[in-house]
């Protein structure tokens, strides 16, 4: 016999999620998963000067509103054909890595460990430590690591002016030149979060981490000291708790590619990884639709590419549940994230795991942190680069008619902005955030989205309301709801 579950709203999630579940002998049969809040912000761009966009898409989020910022920028680049100064890129990269490492630390330590706190966890052996560890407010670690958040956002500061809402992004670069004494104190601050990455969450020097080839040489690693550092505690729980098994998703793995270089390059290399065939294709924006079948929202009579996207709200629209659309590439249900942008760039430590587990709470959290390990050297290269007596920003004019798209990499995977002019006005205004596509409902094929595919067989335990493998599943993408219904 089946029974109904709702499961939200979530705490620890920026924005509102509810999850309903159908369950059959303790698993999960079917979930559909509901963005129930609405916001409007591609209608509140309609109308506006091109370059307005900069101001209001920030404020779509205030956890990853530099993300929105470089995503607008690169779309308003592209209608005016602007291309940045090196300078310029190495500082918006600076920003945006910033911005995506701070996201990945409060991920791991503030909404994610915290669930193993859970009174459902007190008969293992390891639950004392971390509730001294993890338990929210009070844990050490947490502590620590929300210390070490605070200093790292001080770079914001000289990088850009203030944050969230960073308005020193532009088209033609930043408008914030870094000069060489301030280029020293950045890198004073990146050597400071460095070490506590070492200390604290890896337990080892940065590189010797990523350089780990394979998920043996992992857990060699891990066995010689299994609960030294916070990530080893983690890879103990992984083994104690089969995480490894939990959540898997479509097995199909977006992203645009992260941090731009001077020469056109990606730091982070763009490509759709996939896992039945070990095989990393090229991204056909192109191929990109949106489809409204299920979500509160006029649905066109084919999904349609977000440069003609519609968004128009359907509030009692028979069979929707969400006010999110189904993105889709090429028709089929991706997952993005740190995990896609490490499997695109080829990192054989993640390449392994996922060829062996498949996209799953475990490679999820590794993911990110592999992220941190290899970004936070590119950042103090990117600083060694600067020249500060060169342009950081060009000039910039943008045309009365014409259309650009930018494509980023947020902290949560693939943002995509993309923008119609005609008289100097904004005629529409589309975007695809990360949670949009991680988060997506059923299509009108009746095809589930990742989050919704990764739930069927999660265990429940009788007598829960919010199962705990339930929790551990959704926060291993990290949603930004408040991003998925802008």
């Amino acid at each position: 016999m089946s029974s109904r579950l709702l499961v939200g709203p979530f705490n620890r999630v920026e924005g509102d999620l509810e999850v309903a579940l159908t369950i059959e002998g303790g698993r999960v049969r079917e979930a559909q998963v509901n963005a129930t809040m609405y916001r409007g912000f591609e209608q509140i761009l309609q109308g506006k000067a091109p370059h307005d966009a900069l101001v209001y898409v920030p404020r779509i989020c205030g956890i990853c509103s530099v993300s929105q910022s470089v995503a607008s920028a690169r779309a308003l680049a592209d209608l005016g054909g602007i291309v940045m100064p090196p300078n310029g890129q190495h500082a918006t990269n600076l920003i945006l890595a910033t911005e995506n490492l701070a996201d990945h630390l409060t991920h791991f330590y503030l909404f994610f460990m915290p669930d193993f706190v859970r009174p459902v966890y007190a008969d293992r052996p390891w639950h004392a430590e971390a509730v001294r560890r993890f338990a929210p407010d009070t844990g050490e670690q947490v502590r620590a690591a929300t210390a070490a958040r605070q200093r790292w956002f001080t770079l914001l500061g000289t990088l850009g002016g203030k944050w969230p809402h960073t308005q020193s992004v532009e088209p033609g670069g930043s408008t914030r030149p870094i000069d060489a004494a301030e280029r020293v104190r950045l890198l004073a601050k990146l050597r400071e979060f460095r070490g506590f990455l070492e200390r604290q969450l890896i337990g080892d020097a940065l590189e010797t981490f990523t350089a780990l080839d394979s998920e043996d040489a992992l857990w060699a690693w891990h066995a010689r000291d299994p609960l030294g550092s916070d990530l080893r505690f983690f890879l103990t729980l992984v083994q104690d708790l089969s995480l490894q098994t939990l959540g898997p998703g479509p097995g199909r793995y977006l992203s645009y590619g992260a941090y731009v270089q001077p020469d056109g390059s990606h730091a982070l290399a763009q490509g759709l990884w996939r896992g039945d065939a070990q095989r990393l294709d090229p991204v056909d924006a192109h191929a990109i639709t949106e489809d409204a079948t299920h979500a509160w929202l006029a649905q066109p009579r084919e999904p349609l590419h977000p440069l003609h996207g519609l968004t128009r709200p359907e509030p009692d629209k028979a069979g929707a549940y969400t006010w999110n659309k189904a993105p889709r590439l090429g028709g089929e249900v991706v997952e993005t994230g740190a995990i896609a942008r490490q499997l695109a760039s080829g990192h054989p430590l993640l390449r392994d795991a996922v060829a062996r587990h498949g996209g799953t709470v475990f490679t999820r959290v590794l993911g990110r942190v592999l992220e941190l390990a290899r970004v936070l050297p590119m950042m103090e290269g990117w600083l060694q680069a600067i020249r500060p007596t060169e342009a950081f920003c060009v000039p910039t004019e943008l045309p009365d008619e014409g259309h650009g798209v930018g494509l980023s990499e947020a902290a949560r995977g693939a943002l995509g902005h993309w923008l119609v002019v005609r008289g100097g006005r904004i005629a529409n205004y589309q975007i695809v955030a990360p949670t949009s596509w991680n988060f997506s409902p059923r299509d009108a094929q009746g095809t589930p989205g990742a989050l919704e595919q990764a739930l069927v067989e999660a265990p429940v335990r009788d007598g829960e309301k919010t199962p705990v493998a339930v929790q551990h599943i959704v926060r291993s993408f990290d949603p930004c709801m408040v991003c998925t219904v802008h």
